[in-house]
């Protein structure tokens, strides 16, 4: 079984990639990973200098399950950023469609951060999330541990999944590509609703990395269902790193067959 570390050394965007078995969920290749491929794929075809990965929007157009192939393409290099999209196709199919804006740091007297971690425990003393036979394969390549929120399939009121994740091994994965792989390891937050188990599937997600992750390690991640209606759910998501810096933020739109 190929690691995500050796995934990303052998990853050739133009000749493409046949997704592991063990990486997918359902009848597509987990989300967090086609996402983290196309920004792979966008890091690589950047000039040389390329300043931090600010912002992200994925749009997830089809299933993800045969022979993938990435097509990055340079929108527009001005003096501090630049913007560059991704095509991603699954056996010719379109599959995704991603734009990364990369951003150095400015110098601005504005600062201040109203986010509030949740009060949870340390990722050693939670209880390690158990391989239920119904759980996506994806979730055999990280270590999750839950650190509070509502239990999936369980009629909660607080639709909110809480849990400390860490890749099983992203040694020598460039932080930004690693962090964006293990962002969506939690299933949509909707999913506490449910009383019993149905399918569901990303459409969009969109990305904000405020303060970009130096190191790897342990992630705590939060997503929270604002609103469901009609078959669609929209989710808030938040990543703080060990040191209580929140390092990513985004919004997720879920269909829901329940």
């Amino acid at each position: 079984m190929s690691s995500f570390a050796r995934l990303i050394e052998e990853f050739d965007p133009a000749a493409g990639i046949l997704p592991p078995p063990h990486w997918f969920q359902g009848r597509t290749v987990y989300g967090g990973l086609t996402a983290a491929l196309a920004l792979q794929a966008a890091i690589g075809s950047a000039p040389a200098g390329l300043p931090p990965l600010r912002a992200a929007q994925v749009a997830f157009v089809g299933p993800a399950s045969g022979a993938l192939r990435f097509r990055p393409r340079l929108l527009r290099q001005g003096k501090s950023s630049l913007s560059i999209d991704v095509d991603a196709d699954s056996d010719g199919e379109p599959a995704l469609r991603a734009l990364f804006v990369f951003a150095a740091a400015r110098a601005s007297r504005i600062a201040h951060d109203f986010s509030q971690r949740p009060l949870v425990r340390p990722a050693g003393e939670c209880p390690r999330l158990p391989m239920h036979e119904l759980a996506p394969r994806f979730l055999g390549n990280f270590d999750v541990r839950l650190a509070g929120g509502s239990a999936p399939v369980s009629g909660a009121a607080n639709p909110e999944f809480i849990a400390w994740v860490r890749h099983l091994d992203d040694e020598g994965v460039a932080p930004a590509v690693a962090l964006v792989a293990l962002a969506d390891a939690l299933p949509p937050a909707a999913l506490a609703s449910f009383t019993e188990m149905a399918p569901v599937s990303s459409i969009a997600w969109s990305l904000d990395l405020f303060d970009p992750p130096a190191g790897r390690g342990w992630f705590l991640l939060r997503s929270f269902s604002q609103q469901a209606a009609h078959g669609y759910s929209v989710q808030d998501m938040e990543i703080w790193d060990e040191s209580g810096r929140r390092v990513l933020v985004g919004r997720q739109s879920v269909a829901l067959y329940q």
